[in-house]
């Protein structure tokens, strides 16, 4: 058994961790210390000489070379890392993921009164008032902390060792979480091998007095029957609700089915029910939960890697109609979404590979770390190769993007503004989704013409720099998104664009890429669209031709 002790700057990480360790007789790892070992100078030097980026880089190598975890039952190593390694998404996933961690929980004042006295002048908190500066890391860092086992930090040192030493005796939960939030718009927990222990944490939240479980046939066989067996061996009963696979499930006739059947179970208005499946299973049994006895709780179980980074966030319910995709739709919160990464090992690579075209669209919003990991990692995410999973590559990606989209939701959770910028891509991506029928392409497949259209235009109007655009293209190009021709009528995809949500006072508002961002665009004149849209359903190959034509 492996301990990891994570908290502030100042919570007092190192000195429980050495005495834990002295009545344990395990080995304790400062990973400052090792840090300063390998540069052969001390923390605020080197974030004085290579700054903050140089200092992280370090301590990723630092946390890599701790390897694997020590597997026997008895405590062999406790490691305290820096109360800011937390925060790197690959971090989590080499030190949570097979060791205990607990937290130990300091308020801010204590926290900064200990720093007041400190001789050691943390790097993020030179040359501020050290409260403020206090709040506000705790505040960003509280979905990491909150991954672990809690522990009251002021106390008597006796008495906290005490509480350390009873978390790493008491059982622990299978898998690993690595993020936990509280949020308006629901719990969000993401985690590798969490699912049935974080379903059953989240009935119980919402004092269910069953597990009514709706999914669709293949998300049933992949992942819902074992959540079943789980949840039933945790005390719960199991009832079950079967919809169509895909966007067939997002017809208004399904719903009014699934409804009867929940009728016919005697759901009441505070019962949850639970959405295994996919964006579209959870489109269908979101909306089901906005409409049947006028709302009740819903549990968000993503089991596609385009759900979990993107379509169960955000509260966004809906079925399509003929005349176009999401028409009829609420805006309906989760109570919680447990994403479990585990879960995606079955997904086929068209799948995966559908589904970053929702990170890239993220990362082309002005998240850089998260284009560089695309960059980098992208296609082996796409192709499944196993090094993606076992790197952190896809936890990272699936993280990144996901929270983004959160902090997009909470500004404005309702879409009245800044939440339009979640159509990047999806304006034109919609119309030839729609055109295609709904099932000769996946959504995320769509969307990677959509963005290229969305690039394209922007360097046409001006607002896209041209080489922001060939790098949004070049990383489309690498993950083979938007690059084969589509056989669709133009005529009948404009013609769909035409009745896009977006439009507002008779105008459809672009969303188009900036240098770091987006700018909306209700004026893009009709034959810069057609020609666009002409490039883009012509393929990848036709860029060359067409390039010089738009980019007037």
């Amino acid at each position: 058994m492996e301990l990891v002790v994570v908290g502030l700057p100042g919570s007092g990480k190192t000195a429980v961790g050495k005495r834990v360790a002295a009545r344990r007789g395990a080995a304790f790892v400062d990973l400052d210390d090792e840090i300063e070992r390998a540069a052969g100078a001390r923390v605020p030097d080197v974030f004085a000489s290579e700054g903050e980026a140089g200092f992280r880089r370090r301590e990723r190598a630092a946390i890599e070379a701790l390897g694997a975890p020590d597997a026997r039952p008895e405590l062999h190593r406790v490691i305290a890392p820096g109360g800011g390694a937390i925060v790197d998404p690959r971090n989590r996933w080499q030190l949570f993921r097979g060791r205990r961690v607990v937290w130990l929980d300091v308020r801010p004042e204590v926290v900064a009164q200990r720093l007041r006295r400190s001789p050691n002048v943390r790097p993020l908190i030179a040359g501020r008032d050290p409260m403020g500066a206090i709040r506000d890391l705790a505040a960003n860092r509280q979905r990491f902390y909150a991954t672990a086992t809690r522990v009251a930090g002021v106390a008597e040192m006796a008495s906290v060792v005490d509480a350390v030493e009873a978390a790493l005796d008491a059982p622990v939960a299978p898998g690993a979480v690595l993020l936990r939030a509280d949020t308006r718009i629901g719990r969000i927990v993401i985690g590798e091998g969490i699912l049935a222990s974080e379903v059953d944490g989240a009935l119980r939240d919402v004092d269910a007095r069953r597990a009514i479980l709706v999914s669709e046939p293949g998300a049933w066989a992949a992942v819902g029957e074992a959540l079943a067996r789980d949840l039933g061996a945790a005390g719960w009963s199991i009832e079950h609700v079967l919809l169509p696979q895909g966007e067939a499930t997002k017809r208004l006739s399904i719903v009014e089915a699934a409804a009867g059947e929940l009728a016919r179970l005697r759901v009441e208005r505070r019962e949850p029910i639970v959405a295994i499946g996919g964006g579209a299973l959870g489109d269908a049994a979101g909306f089901l939960a906005a409409t049947y006895l006028r709302g009740i709780p819903f549990i968000q179980v993503p089991t596609t890697l385009v759900a979990q980074l993107d379509s169960s966030i955000g509260g966004k319910t809906g079925v399509d109609l003929e005349a176009g995709k999401n028409l009829v739709g609420a805006f309906h919160q989760p109570a919680a979404i447990v994403i479990d990464i585990a879960v995606l090992a079955s997904l086929d690579a068209r799948q995966r590979r559908a589904a970053l075209a929702e990170a890239v669209k993220m990362a082309a919003l002005g998240d850089e770390r998260l284009f560089e990991t695309l960059e980098a990692s992208g296609a082996a995410i796409a192709t499944g190769d196993p090094q993606a999973l076992g790197s952190g590559a896809l936890a990272e990606v699936v993280e990144r993007a996901g929270w983004a989209k959160v902090e997009v939701v909470l500004a404005d959770e309702r879409e009245a503004g800044a939440r339009i910028a979640l159509n990047l891509g999806h304006s034109l991506g919609h119309a030839i989704e729609a055109a295609a029928g709904f099932h000769d392409l996946l959504h995320g497949e769509a969307v990677g013409y959509g963005l290229r259209a969305a690039a394209r235009i922007g360097v046409a109007r001006g607002v896209t720099p041209p080489e922001r655009a060939e790098r949004i293209e070049r990383l489309l190009d690498a993950l083979e998104l938007g690059v084969a021709p589509l056989s669709l009528d133009l005529d009948e995809v404009l013609d769909l664009l035409s009745i896009d949500k977006k439009h507002a006072h008779g105008a459809l508002r672009w969303v188009l890429p900036t240098a770091d961002g987006h700018a909306i665009d209700a004026d893009v004149p009709a034959d810069l669209v057609r020609e666009v849209a002409v490039g883009v359903l012509a393929g990848r190959a036709a860029q060359a031709s067409t390039a010089g034509a738009v980019a007037r």
